[in-house]
């Protein structure tokens, strides 16, 4: 799988992602033909470790994979952006463990939460694991869950453990009525006390079992960077499929108060151009911080504060700019934007779901201004 073969698929499938997206709204979760086809697409392993017959595709080209995807639907975007993150965990498996798990060819499905959520009481060669998990997006279509459990061995602090359990052995609560993303599938799901191996532990507080670059750039203190890039190309990548839509719209369109056209109208190609300006910034910011960061892990010179600090800045704030980006061109479309046969609106809809993502937290933002004023780097996320 190379990068411009993965990119131009994501490309390709363009087409048949818009024409389902009334059944993705009105069943909640990824059609079965359509998952069917993003996994013989590799779109939901795209990081697997390449010791397992994975891609680990750099950071960049799951970046435009993930917006191309979005651009047609964010909902399909997501999907494939959680997927695609938690595949890296792959590489925290011992591999002969990863080639049983997974299968030859690889089909890494992988759905679940990194919220401490579950209960893991330790048991001769594993855990005994119950609890239940929310927003497990791609839930529907997963093969395997990312549990992440509290270890219940009597300490006063128990420690937090990540595992990998069937798909199968959970059961799917459906909890996911929502604004927007409504085509995620990010329902709960429960584990009642089931066994766990301990090789089935993937634990990013542990050293990693793979030795791709990706690896060195997710343990040298850059932290979440290597993967919440994805998360900014799901914004942008809803962001770009707005301002696309608003141009088709503003084309053949006025308004109840005016038969002129909206993109003859001064105000409306103002809008028009702020917007495109905010996603164009945005996206470079992205760009340029995973670049650097990745070619600096390839040299060996990559550095928390010099590398980590514009990537995750870059991240948070992209994704709020998307928001903004996409709210300009939704108001400038005026009451065309609101009616759900108009894709614009589920647009909106998608962007303000998105921006509830941990990666877009307000704190990530202060943590950078904190670190630039010369704080140790020691806040969530650095």
């Amino acid at each position: 799988m190379t990068s411009d073969r993965v990119i131009a698929a994501a490309q390709e499938m363009a087409p048949v992602i818009r024409d389902m997206r009334e059944e993705l709204d009105a069943t909640r979760h990824l059609p079965t033909s359509l998952a069917e086809k993003m996994m013989q697409a590799g779109f939901f392993q795209l990081h697997a470790c390449h010791e397992l017959g994975g891609p680990e595709l750099p950071p960049l080209t799951g970046f435009q994979v993930i917006e191309e995807l979005s651009k047609a639907d964010g909902s399909v975007g997501w999907c494939a952006m959680i997927a695609s993150s938690l595949s890296l965990t792959t590489g925290w498996l011992d591999p002969e463990v990863g080639r049983k798990m997974f299968g030859n060819p690889l089909d890494v499905r992988i759905a679940g939460s990194i919220r401490p959520e579950g209960r893991a009481y330790p048991v001769e060669g594993g855990y005994r694991v119950e609890g239940q998990w929310n927003f497990a997006s791609g839930v529907h279509h997963a093969n395997w869950l990312y549990c992440t459990c509290k270890v219940i061995n009597g300490n006063h602090t128990p420690e937090v453990r990540t595992l990998l359990v069937p798909a199968e052995s959970a059961t799917i609560v459906d909890t996911w009525s929502v604004v927007g993303m409504c085509g995620t599938g990010s329902h709960d799901f429960v584990v009642d006390g089931v066994f766990v191996p301990t090789q089935h532990d993937v634990s990013r507080s542990k050293p990693p079992k793979a030795s791709g670059k990706f690896f060195t750039v997710y343990n040298t203190g850059v932290g979440q960077g290597a993967t919440w890039s994805n998360t900014a190309a799901n914004a942008l990548g809803i962001a770009r499929g707005a301002i696309d839509t608003f141009v088709d719209l503003a084309t053949s369109t006025g308004s109840t108060m005016s038969t002129a056209l909206l993109r003859d109208r001064p105000m409306v190609q103002t809008r028009l151009a702020e917007s495109e300006a905010i996603v164009g910034a945005a996206r470079a910011y992205v760009v340029e911080s995973v670049r650097t960061a990745w070619e600096a892990a390839g040299d060996g010179t990559l550095d928390a504060k010099r590398h980590g600090l514009p990537l995750r800045l870059a991240i948070s704030h992209s994704i709020h700019e998307a928001v903004r980006a996409v709210d300009i061109v939704f108001h400038a479309a005026g009451t065309n934007a609101v009616y759900r046969k108009n894709p614009l609106e589920r647009y909106f809809r998608d962007i303000h779901v998105a921006v509830q993502h941990a990666a877009a937290l307000p704190l990530h933002i202060e943590a950078a201004g904190k670190v630039l004023m010369g704080h140790p780097l020691s806040s969530v996320g650095w």
